[in-house]
């Protein structure tokens, strides 16, 4: 968290007025590891398929949709306040049920949250509709479906994925990115006939586990669990999490779930809206089942600067670095001229520099403020894999520039035409 904070990856929400408890920000690198993130998981589960389509719904729906789906009445936490000082803590997850961990005080007895935020929309008073902000993003998908299916040539079975933001009235957020109000998730439903969900739930199960491995998630921290029927979701006839092990305890990072017809059967009976699909070859008529993976997106930065996070010993000083793949770390190179008040090394490094960011997808940075050891360290606590140092040799020699390897720190001479090939072959 303080490396976070110093390098300008994450900050408290609201932090100049005391902190808004269960919000964040990103700051300029946490931005470019989200959306790197994000990017991404867009790549291998939507463009690199064959049969996963993207789509994008509000963020804010209507009273009935939620009705439909059962989050009114199911989508809730038992919650106990204290009588004395007010706070309040979710029931479930506290040891005491009668004694404030805060001030000592009585708990008042055990009652139901709904986690789901209410928004009154409409200006006069007694002329509002209530609407929510969605405490999961899979509904805008199954409301949908209709759409899709009437607006395009998409056949059974095949997955509608979405990236966005999600809202829970969490009683009491913790553990910094891991449980927060405001949050993005990355999920898809896969609409599937009833007899064949089990294979698809295999096949994206198999999927997560590579996903895992090439957003930089350390595998042997990533552990499966069956979850018990008393525990699963409302919606869910069979659900696998997949926990980390975060420094707070073992926790759930991502879930694939199991959620039968459900959805889609719950909202053609709510809104009369006929949600079957009709097989072209057979003309057969039938409700699609749903395999569900989602991917909570702060979670997954969590638990990817955790994997990422090292600490070793390089030229007999300690440092700190992290050890980000290439595709999601903030900075894909730094440039530097070796020393700031010559100017042929600055213009040198200002061509390359140039160069790089017109060929490299992804930030390119220029940096000579300090010496060259300095410029490396504050890199490699960003993450930054390549360091390009233009000396007198590039200047005077042969053409080439050091380019210093974050994990290892070998150096070696490269030639400035070879230099984009290099950085994009990593």
């Amino acid at each position: 968290m303080s490396l976070c904070k110093r390098r300008g990856f994450i900050f408290q929400g609201s932090e100049i007025y005391g902190g808004l408890a269960g919000t964040w920000d990103y700051g300029i690198y946490g931005s470019e590891l989200a959306h790197n993130i994000k990017d991404l998981w867009w790549k291998h589960f939507v463009r690199e398929q064959e049969d996963v389509y993207g789509i994008t719904t509000s963020a804010m729906m209507s009273e009935p949709v939620w009705e439909a789906s059962g989050h009114l009445e199911g989508f809730t936490d038992p919650m106990v306040e204290c009588k004395k000082c007010k706070s309040r803590f979710r029931a479930d997850q506290i040891a005491d049920k009668k004694k404030c961990s805060v001030c000592g005080g009585e708990l008042g007895p055990e009652k139901v949250f709904n986690l789901l935020f209410p928004v009154d929309i409409g200006s006069t008073k007694g002329e509002t509709n209530r609407a929510y902000l969605r405490g999961e993003i899979a509904q805008g998908m199954f409301t949908n479906f209709r759409n899709v299916l009437d607006s395009s040539r998409v056949r059974v079975p095949f997955g509608l994925a979405q990236v966005g933001r999600a809202y829970r009235n969490e009683i009491a957020p913790r553990d910094f990115l891991f449980r927060v109000r405001e949050f993005d998730l990355m999920e898809f439903e896969y609409f599937t006939r009833e007899n064949e969900w089990a294979d698809h739930f295999e096949r994206w199960r198999k999927e997560m586990w590579r996903w895992i491995e090439r957003v930089g998630i350390d595998k042997n921290a990533v552990h499966e669990l069956e979850v018990a029927p008393e525990d699963r979701a409302h919606y869910s006839k069979r659900t696998i999490d997949f926990e980390f092990d975060f420094p707070f305890g073992r926790k759930e990072l991502y879930g694939l779930a199991y959620r039968t017809d459900h959805d889609l059967k719950k909202h053609m009976e709510h809104s009369g809206i006929d949600m079957r699909y009709a097989d072209p070859e057979t003309q057969e008529r039938y409700i699609p089942h749903v395999v569900e993976p989602t991917f909570g997106h702060g979670r997954t930065v969590l638990a990817v600067l955790l994997s990422a996070y090292t600490e070793d010993e390089l030229g007999g000083e300690k440092r700190v670095y992290l050890k980000l793949k290439s595709d999601v770390a903030p900075v894909k190179v730094a440039v530097f001229p070796l020393l700031k008040n010559k100017p042929t090394l600055v213009e040198k490094a200002g061509e390359i520099y140039r160069t790089l960011k017109k060929e490299i997808n992804g930030i390119v940075e220029f940096d000579d403020n300090g010496n060259i050891g300095k410029r490396y360290r504050r890199q490699d606590e960003i993450g930054t894999p390549f360091c390009v140092t233009v000396d007198f040799d590039t200047i005077e020699k042969d053409d080439t520039v050091t380019v210093r390897d974050r994990d290892t720190g070998k150096q070696e001479r490269v030639k400035i035409g070879d230099l984009v090939q290099k950085i994009k072959a990593t």
